[in-house]
C-alpha cells in the first residue's frame, strides 16, 4: 500500500513484518531499503530488498533507520520494534526531529503504551497516530505530506 501510494520503505531488511511490508512494495515495484546489521552473521536481507545498507552495529544500524525516515510507521512488534518507537518518539518529543516527520502506529497493539506514557506526559502522546488499519496509515501519511 505504501509503495502503491508513491513511498519507499526502509526497514530492518530481514523477516516477519520486515518481509512482509517489503513483499508488499515489490509487488507494486516499489523500492526497498533494507538497513541489516553485520553483526546478525547468519541472517541476509530478504529477496525483496532492492537497496541494502550493511551497518556495523545495532546502533548504528537504528541511526540510520532515524536517518532515512521521512515518516515512520510503527508495526506491531517486539523489542526491536519498541528500541525504534522509543528513540523516534523521544527524539520528537525532545524536539531534536523535524516536527514534519510523522509517527504512525499501526493498529491497537500500541495503545497501552501510549496511553501508560500519557499518564506522567500527556504531551508526549501527541506526537503519535495511531492508525486502525494499513490504509487509514497511508491516509495519514498522504495527508501529512499533502500540507
Amino acid at each position: 500500500m505504501l509503495a502503491k501510494a508513491g513511498f519507499a520503505i526502509a526497514n530492518g531488511g530481514y523477516g516477519g513484518t520486515m518481509l512482509a511490508a517489503a513483499k508488499g512494495a515489490s509487488n507494486q515495484k516499489g523500492e526497498i531499503i533494507g538497513v541489516t546489521c553485520s553483526a546478525f552473521k547468519s541472517s541476509k536481507a530478504n529477496e525483496f530488498v532492492t537497496t541494502e545498507v550493511v551497518t556495523e552495529s545495532l546502533d548504528e544500524r537504528l541511526k540510520k533507520l532515524l536517518e532515512l525516515g521521512d515518516a515512520y510507521v510503527i508495526l506491531p512488534g517486539g523489542t526491536g520494534t519498541l528500541l525504534e518507537l522509543a528513540m523516534v518518539w523521544e527524539l520528537k518529543n525532545k524536539g531534536f526531529l523535524n516536527g514534519e516527520k510523522p509517527i504512525i502506529l499501526l493498529e491497537r497493539f500500541w495503545q497501552p503504551l501510549v496511553e501508560l506514557i500519557a499518564r506522567d506526559d500527556p504531551k508526549a502522546s501527541e506526537y503519535v497516530e495511531i492508525a486502525s488499519d494499513p490504509s487509514q496509515a497511508v491516509d495519514c501519511l498522504v495527508n501529512a505530506f499533502r500540507k
